[in-house]
């Protein structure tokens, strides 16, 4: 005792002190969803995965308003300029969410930048860059059925690990509050090129078709089929 308390005073570190770096080391060891490789989710979770082109090509395009197109119209140049991620986040990405938002506000919340903590024991936790979930409330996540994830260093694959992570992390949140969900969606985006993957059960399906931005009525529509109530 004598000597651990002569440690730490020539430390200067009070018991307060070493009890704060225990829980930072404690919280250290957690993985987040972004922690994940491919490989490492699909054994840890006993995931299968398919790859389908075209999985969401027939589904029904919906014609953008006027002020989406506007908006992208003056921003798309610009965020491309700039070719940073929070400029596509904010320029890009953002409008074509809260549209969807504004088109199913009745029973729609969207999600930006927020803690997502599902398991940490299991690595299911982190903050997701967008959340779509099937309640009309903004304060919490009630029922999340898509993520979204903007890929890192314009390279979509990058970010296929963290958003079927974060997936996995819904599909198990959902089963917990007992919502009637059978399908989880995501979306990796670096906001000129979108990807989609479905999630049912144990099957993870990835569209391979990328679809660009020049196609909005059709990225539109997918989302808003994401979107439609389960």
């Amino acid at each position: 005792m004598a000597s651990n308390q002569l440690a730490m005073s020539r430390l200067k570190l009070t018991p307060m002190h070493l009890a704060s770096f225990g829980a930072v080391s404690l919280r250290a060891t957690y993985m987040a969803y972004s922690d994940f490789t491919l490989d490492e989710l699909l054994e840890k979770f006993d995931l299968a995965m398919e790859d389908v082109p075209g999985l969401f090509t027939g589904i029904e395009a919906k014609e953008a308003n006027a002020y989406l197109r506007q908006t992208l119209e003056q921003n798309l140049d610009l965020a491309i300029a700039i070719n940073t991620e929070k400029a596509r986040s904010e320029m890009i990405i953002a409008p074509i969410l809260i549209e969807i938002r504004r088109r199913y506000a009745q029973h729609l919340s969207l999600f930006s930048g927020v803690e997502f903590n599902v398991d940490r024991t299991q690595g299911l936790n982190g903050v997701c860059d967008f959340i779509l979930s099937q309640s009309p409330e903004q304060l919490l996540i009630r029922t999340p059925v898509v993520t979204i994830v903007e890929a890192k260093n314009e390279n979509l694959k990058s970010g296929f690990a963290q958003c079927m992570a974060a997936m996995v992390g819904a599909q198990m949140f959902n089963a917990r509050k007992q919502n009637q969900i059978q399908t989880i969606y995501g979306v990796v985006t670096i906001g000129t090129i979108w990807r989609f993957i479905q999630l049912q059960d144990k099957k993870l399906q990835i569209d391979l078709k990328e679809y660009y931005i020049d196609n909005l009525d059709q990225i539109l529509g997918i989302l808003c089929f994401f979107a439609e109530p389960q």
